[in-house]
Order: C-alpha cells, then sequence, then structure tokens
C-alpha cells in the first residue's frame, strides 16, 4: 500500500501547480488562442505570407504552452485514481506504475515552475542560437561540433522544431561555427542561460599520445524578434558575397553559388547561411538575422543590457561559464551555479535540463540581489 508520504507529494504537487497556473494565466492563454484561431481562419490569410507566418506560429506556440498546463492537470487527476487502484487491489505492479508517474510529474512541474521565472522582455521568443569555434585547434572545432549537436539533442529529446540555418566546416575536425534556430515558446528564455564561453579539457585525439588539450567554444543566443523586420538597413551599409555551400573538409557541396555571406560595413557584424536551397532564400535568411542583431545592439546600448542578451563573447581563458572534464575525473560543471554531473556523454547527448534550471534560478537571485 502507498503510504501517507506518497499522498503527501501529490498534495504538494497540487499546490505547486495551482501557483504555476496562476503565473501562466491560463484564461489568457485560452483567450489568445481564441483570437489567434479565428485569424488563422480568415480565407484571405494567406495574401499576405509574412503576416500568415506570424499568426500560425503565434498560435502554435500559445497552443504548446495551454497544452504544458491542460496535461499535467490530466495526469495529476489520474494519478490519483491509479493510487486508488493500487490500494484497493494492493497491487505491486500498480504501486510501481504509480511511483514512476510521481517521480515524471515531478520533474514536470519542476520545469513549469523553471518557467515561471523567465519573465524578461525577450524570454517568451523562439531563440537563433549561434557556437562558434575558440582558442584550441582542432580540439576547439572538434568540441564546437560536440556543443551543437548536444543542443540539436536537447531540442530533440523536447520535440521542438529545429532549423540550421548555416554550418561553417573546418578543414581538419568539427566546424569553425554553425547557425541553427529553435522553433519553440520560450527558447531564448531557457536557452539565454547557455551563452557564454564554454571549455573542453580531455587527451587530445589530435595530438601526441596522452596529451592534454584545453580548447574553447562560444555560444551566443538571440530571439527570434518579428519587429527586428523593421529595422532598416541602407544597401551601402552591407556587403554581400555569395559562394558555394560546403561540407565537412571544406568540400563544395553545392555547384551552384547559392549561400550568402553578408557583412554589416558600420558595425563589422557577419552573418553567413547556407543550407537554403536558393541564393535568394539564404539571402532572406541571413538579413533577418542581421537586422534582430542590430535591434537588439541598438536597444542594449539603449537599455545598458549588453550582458544580458548576447554578451561579449571571447571563448578564451578567464570568462568560462562551464567546463567539460573527458580525462581523470570525468565531469561537466557550471562555474556560476555550481551544478555539475558526473557522466558528460549524457550532457553532451542532451541532458541539459538540469544545467538550465539551475542556471535559470541563479540568473533570478542575481537580478533580485
Amino acid at each position: 500500500m502507498l503510504d501517507a508520504d506518497f499522498t503527501q507529494a501529490i498534495q504538494a504537487l497540487r499546490t505547486t501547480f495551482g501557483d504555476i497556473r496562476a503565473v501562466v494565466d491560463v484564461d489568457g492563454l485560452e483567450a489568445d488562442i481564441a483570437r489567434l484561431s479565428e485569424e488563422a481562419g480568415a480565407p484571405d490569410l494567406w495574401d499576405d505570407p509574412e503576416r500568415a507566418q506570424q499568426v500560425t506560429s503565434a498560435l502554435s506556440h500559445r497552443q504548446a504552452e495551454l497544452k504544458r498546463v491542460t496535461d499535467v492537470d490530466r495526469r495529476l487527476d489520474d494519478l490519483e485514481v491509479l493510487v486508488e487502484l493500487a490500494n484497493e487491489a494492493d497491487d505491486a505492479e500498480t504501486q510501481d506504475e504509480a511511483r514512476t508517474e510521481l517521480a515524471a510529474l515531478q520533474k514536470t512541474v519542476g520545469d513549469l515552475e523553471v518557467q515561471t521565472l523567465l519573465d524578461g522582455e525577450y524570454d517568451p521568443r523562439s531563440a537563433v542560437v549561434t557556437i562558434r569555434s575558440g582558442a584550441g585547434g582542432d580540439d576547439a572545432t572538434d568540441f564546437a561540433e560536440m556543443l551543437m549537436r548536444m543542443y540539436l539533442r536537447w531540442a530533440e529529446r523536447h520535440k521542438y522544431p529545429v532549423k540550421v540555418m548555416d554550418t561553417s566546416y573546418a578543414e581538419g575536425a568539427g566546424i569553425k561555427s554553425a547557425t541553427f534556430e529553435i522553433d519553440a515558446p520560450y527558447a531564448y528564455g531557457t536557452l539565454s542561460v547557455e551563452a557564454g564561453t564554454h571549455r573542453l579539457a580531455r587527451i587530445s585525439p589530435f595530438g601526441g599520445a596522452d596529451k592534454r588539450q584545453t580548447s574553447f567554444a562560444a555560444v551566443e543566443v538571440i530571439p527570434v524578434m518579428e519587429e527586428a523586420k523593421e529595422v532598416e538597413i541602407p544597401e551601402g551599409d552591407i556587403r554581400v558575397d555569395v559562394f558555394r555551400s560546403s561540407g565537412p573538409g571544406g568540400q563544395s557541396v553545392n555547384t551552384t553559388d547559392s549561400a550568402v555571406r553578408i557583412t554589416h560595413l558600420p558595425t563589422g557584424i557577419v552573418v553567413s547561411m547556407q543550407n537554403e536551397k536558393s541564393q535568394i532564400q539564404n539571402r532572406a535568411a541571413a538579413m533577418r538575422v542581421l537586422q534582430t542583431r542590430l535591434l537588439l545592439a541598438k536597444r542594449e546600448e539603449e537599455a545598458a543590457k549588453k550582458k544580458e542578451l548576447a554578451g561579449t563573447i571571447t571563448a578564451s581563458w578567464g570568462d568560462q561559464m562551464r567546463s567539460y572534464f573527458l580525462y581523470g575525473q570525468q565531469l561537466v560543471k557550471d562555474l556560476r551555479t555550481g551544478y555539475e554531473v558526473g557522466n558528460p556523454a549524457t550532457v553532451f547527448d542532451g541532458e541539459l535540463d538540469g544545467f538550465i534550471a539551475a542556471g535559470i534560478r541563479w540568473r533570478k537571485q542575481q537580478h533580485d540581489d
């Protein structure tokens, strides 16, 4: 029979979840969904494809957010029924099933509770993540590719849609840089705590035997901002270069110059795109990211928020936020929060929720202090 502590645990979950529902504003979500559904059903919606995309994306995000909340409500009800059945039948298998579901619900509610801490202006947005290799030669470019896979696996675990926008392969191992978009509610607020310099220490597979190598990679996270399209960029302020998309080892994978690199001359910001099918699509995607970065730069300057958004990331000694040790102790440790995991393989396979939750709580505490 399941003891009184089990019932108390469910009651505690109910209390916490009640607080979460109040913060999430379920009534407001339902009203937004009704309004957006009406807009999405308009017969002339796709006469303006850009507006249609905004409406359908916003509707999808609101529906996903509401589903997360209503699913927990339903699962809590189902768990209480399962407990009754387990106790009435005194069935060990059903009791184990109830314990497993309680643990799963505690994690889900914990994740939702963390989301309630995401109250920044841009936190509800989707995210564009850029990873750049830093100091460390082949080890650094290999590390950058490991980080890219880590974030893509994290998104896959959460069933978040991902669009790889650009990948610049190194001539040796790994990648010089990569940019991808994660289209999910609160993707920016969630992943923004991952921005910074990441450090890898291991026995190098590229150098001499038993030689320890330290390498670095920088992670930048910016929000997807529709209002960035309002940023006007004079043609004279940009240089557009076209080239053939490349694969691993610098191998050309396209027979036409479809890849696009845009350099914003006044600021030196460079954006490359090569994963769309045509030069026009790649240019449009690159301009969208450039406009977002320029809008953020403007707002950061006005509001002195530079460190809260993309920040200045040098990918070298002295400013790393997380270390990955793949020799001896086998450890991944966040240097801001102290959170650590003794199994780096699971972290590189996308098991990041613990680090992200600790980072969000740490950031909230820093702001409150």
